[in-house]
C-alpha cells in the first residue's frame, strides 16, 4: 500500500508541477510588452498560439492532479468527507476547482474573443479601438493569470501540510509570500527569478 501511495504522491506532485504554466504565461507577456508596437505581429501570433495550445495541456495537468489527489483520499481511507472536515485539503480542493474554472473562462471566452479581434485584422494595421478592445481583454487574462499563479503556490502550501501542519501564522505568512510574488510576477518580468 505504501507503494502506491508514494506513485500517487509522485503523480500528484508532478501534475502541479506541470501546473507552472501561469508563471511563464506571465513572464511571457511581460516580455512581449517590452518589444513595444506594431500589434498584430509575428510576435503577438507566436504568444496568442502558444497561450492558445497550453488551455488543453493545463486541463490534462489539473485532472491528474484532480485524479491522483481523490485517489490519494481513497487510498488512505479517509473518504471524500475529508474535503469537508479537513480544511487543508478542502482548500486545496477548492483551490482546483477555481483555477479549473478560471481556465475555462479565459479558453472559452476571453481567448475566442481575442482571436476574434485579432482575426478581424487579417495582416492589415490594427486600429485604435480593436487595439484598445485587445489590450483591455490581455489585461484581463494576465490578471487571471497572476490568480491561478497565487492559487498553485497556495495548492502547494497546503499540500506539504497534508502530513506535517504548518502553524496557522506561518500558514498565513506563506500565503502572503505567495500573493506577493503572484503579484510581482504581473507587474515585472522578473529578470532574475524571485526577485
Amino acid at each position: 500500500m505504501d507503494t502506491i501511495i508514494d506513485i500517487l504522491r509522485f503523480i500528484h506532485l508532478a501534475g502541479v508541477v506541470a501546473m507552472a504554466w501561469p508563471l511563464y504565461a506571465l513572464v511571457t507577456v511581460n516580455e512581449r510588452g517590452r518589444l513595444g508596437p506594431p500589434l498584430g505581429d509575428r510576435a503577438d501570433v507566436y504568444m496568442e498560439n502558444i497561450i492558445r495550445g497550453m488551455a488543453v495541456r493545463c486541463y490534462a495537468f489539473q485532472i491528474t492532479v484532480l485524479g491522483s489527489g481523490l485517489l490519494l483520499i481513497w487510498v488512505r481511507g479517509l473518504g471524500l468527507g475529508a474535503l469537508v472536515t479537513n480544511w487543508v485539503l478542502g482548500v486545496k480542493f477548492l483551490a482546483l476547482l477555481t483555477l479549473m474554472a478560471l481556465l475555462s473562462y479565459i479558453h472559452f471566452t476571453l481567448q475566442p474573443r481575442l482571436d476574434a479581434l485579432f482575426g478581424g485584422a487579417s495582416g492589415q494595421a490594427i486600429p485604435a479601438d480593436t487595439a484598445a478592445a485587445i489590450t483591455g481583454l490581455r489585461v484581463r487574462r494576465k490578471k487571471f493569470a497572476a490568480t491561478c499563479l497565487f492559487l498553485v503556490l497556495t495548492a502547494v502550501l497546503l499540500g506539504l501540510q497534508v502530513y506535517t501542519r504548518f502553524p496557522l501564522l506561518l500558514t498565513g505568512a506563506l500565503a502572503l509570500v505567495a500573493a506577493l510574488f503572484a503579484w510581482h510576477a504581473f507587474r515585472t518580468r522578473i529578470p532574475y527569478g524571485w526577485v
